[in-house]
């Protein structure tokens, strides 16, 4: 189980691990692309890769959409439910290729996945105000369930996507919740986290983050472990000036915080600690 480093950014730190060098495609995928940008991508990846378990860890959540085909590959070999850790529901319509938050729907509709379950939302791209902005029917066809911490959404209800939208007063109850909704059942998970899903106190990403706790999360990663057909892992701190205009746009819109320069070094060192505790959470 030795795992992958997909470097992307320069900013994984992960001894022992296998390191695939594509910092040549930073630009052209970072935040988003086209679909045929991240096919052709997905050609210089080794064949084996997703064909047995090994984890990937591929760098900032700005290349959350980097799950898409690394999903497409393991659900191939093995019909698999999706679980994504993620503080945001990455289910978003994108009408420009695809994007770091709108690649669910379209994992969702991959032959072989069996649905997909994303856990841990506090952002506000669930709430009332931007409902619209979410793909309905993925939600409304059951092929993807939100798991969120905070006040229900009563729109959510009215629109007939209530099934679709779990309510959690706080991360440990959702996390009792999953655990024993996960210990009876029998189905292989292919996991993807982005860490922006964790408190501010466990890891510091380059996006709005949530509540989850890290040991929680490794409790799921433990809970899991059994079934996992494959994983990855995002949510590393990096930076990258634009040189596509349109990009550094996109990136404003989304109000993307800038990460003060002095930090980036001591917060990609506390990214290195915990991502050994996720992979000593998969080993038991």
């Amino acid at each position: 189980m030795r795992p992958v480093v997909l470097d992307l950014d320069g900013s994984v730190q992960l001894d022992g691990a296998e390191v695939l060098d594509r910092r040549d495609w930073q630009e052209t995928l970072r935040f988003a692309c086209s679909r045929r940008a991240l096919d052709r991508f997905d050609t210089t990846l080794p064949a084996e890769l997703g064909r047995s378990f090994a984890p990937v860890f591929f760098g900032s959540g700005d290349f959350h959409h980097l799950s898409l085909p690394l999903i497409r590959r393991v659900a191939r070999e093995q019909p698999c439910r999706v679980v994504v850790f993620d503080n945001h529901p990455d289910n978003m319509r994108f009408l420009a290729g695809i994007h770091c938050g709108s690649w669910v729907s379209h994992a969702a509709a991959l032959p072989g996945v069996l649905g997909i379950d994303v856990v841990g939302i506090t952002s506000r791209d669930v709430d009332a105000a931007h409902l619209w902005q979410n793909r309905w029917r993925p939600l409304r066809r059951g092929q993807v369930r939100y798991a969120c911490i905070g006040t229900p959404n009563r729109w959510a209800a009215r629109l007939g996507l209530g099934h679709a939208f779990q309510a959690f007063p706080d991360a440990p109850a959702m996390m009792a919740a999953l655990q024993a909704r996960w210990q009876n059942e029998t189905t292989p998970v292919y996991l993807s986290i982005d860490k922006d899903v964790l408190h501010p106190d466990d890891a510091h990403t380059n996006w709005d983050q949530g509540v989850v706790r890290a040991e929680q999360l490794c409790t799921a990663i433990r809970t899991l472990a059994p079934r996992l057909v494959g994983m990855d892992v995002n949510g590393e701190v990096s930076s990258h000036v634009y040189r596509s205009r349109w990009k550094r746009w996109l990136s404003a819109v989304d109000e993307q915080p800038a990460i003060p320069p002095e930090h980036v070094q001591r917060w990609q060192a506390e990214q290195a600690a915990l991502n050994r505790l996720l992979l000593a959470a998969l080993s038991g």
